[in-house]
């Protein structure tokens, strides 16, 4: 399974990035909550974003923040060295994917609900 790590994690369970820790739960993924949010789903606790938490060997980055608050992550999102990232509606950032891609990451413009549920995550 992969190993993901959603950014924006939040414990908000009308919130999509909630619905996606859960549902990447459910099919067996290892999932990272990471967030300015403070909590925890489905007992997995939201780390602090702001302390930049190292997660090795990281498959798939999610991402539910908007471009406008993905700048000041960049180099840590970059330094996590993701296989691919995942774009969600709202989350779309041209930069972040050009420098995803100049950094050998793949980039997906999708979301990861839909994803999940039709077996192309």
């Amino acid at each position: 399974m992969k190993r993901t790590c959603i950014v924006g994690a939040s414990p908000n369970p009308s919130r999509f990035s909630y619905s996606a820790t859960k549902l990447l739960m459910d099919h067996g993924h290892e999932v990272i909550p990471v967030s300015i949010k403070k909590g925890e789903i489905e007992g997995k606790t939201i780390l602090n974003i702001r302390d930049k938490p190292e997660i090795d060997n990281l498959d798939t980055l999610t991402l539910y923040i908007n471009r406008f608050n993905q700048y000041e992550w960049y180099d840590y999102l970059l330094a996590l060295k993701p296989k691919r990232i995942i774009f969600n509606p709202g989350a779309e950032n041209q930069e972040l994917n050009n420098l995803a891609k100049e950094n050998g990451i793949e980039t997906i413009e999708a979301c990861t609900l839909v994803m999940l549920h039709t077996g192309s995550f």
